[in-house]
């Protein structure tokens, strides 16, 4: 597993819909091979700061998805009317297979 960050600025006044778009795209993402979840966050000191947290099989399903036609054109959408600055994707953490059971117990 690995979990991305994708971080937005939105243009004030378009939160409602960066909100109502990402749970357009949350669908897509639901039909992606090796996507497991994702949530959005916004920052309480700058509503106008969000957070996708999501957790991929792996980056290369992750980047499959980045590589769609169905995100370019949210991509390009969104750099029209939404965004205020270019989005920024971070990976968080990775687990591979080898420690993926090494969880010490009751840390779960």
């Amino acid at each position: 597993m690995v979990t991305i960050g994708m971080n937005y600025e939105v243009i004030e006044g378009k939160q409602e819909l960066f909100e109502t778009m990402f749970a357009k795209v949350l669908k897509v993402m639901g039909d992606m091979d090796g996507h497991h979840e994702s949530h959005l966050y916004v920052d309480v000191a700058k509503k106008t700061s969000y957070l996708i947290v999501s957790e991929w099989t792996s980056e290369q399903a992750f980047d499959g998805f980045i590589a769609s036609e169905q995100f370019k054109n949210v991509a390009n959408w969104g750099k029209e009317q939404i965004l205020a600055a270019r989005p920024k994707h971070e990976v968080y953490g990775r687990e591979d297979a080898a420690s993926a059971g090494s969880c010490p117990a009751g840390a779960h």
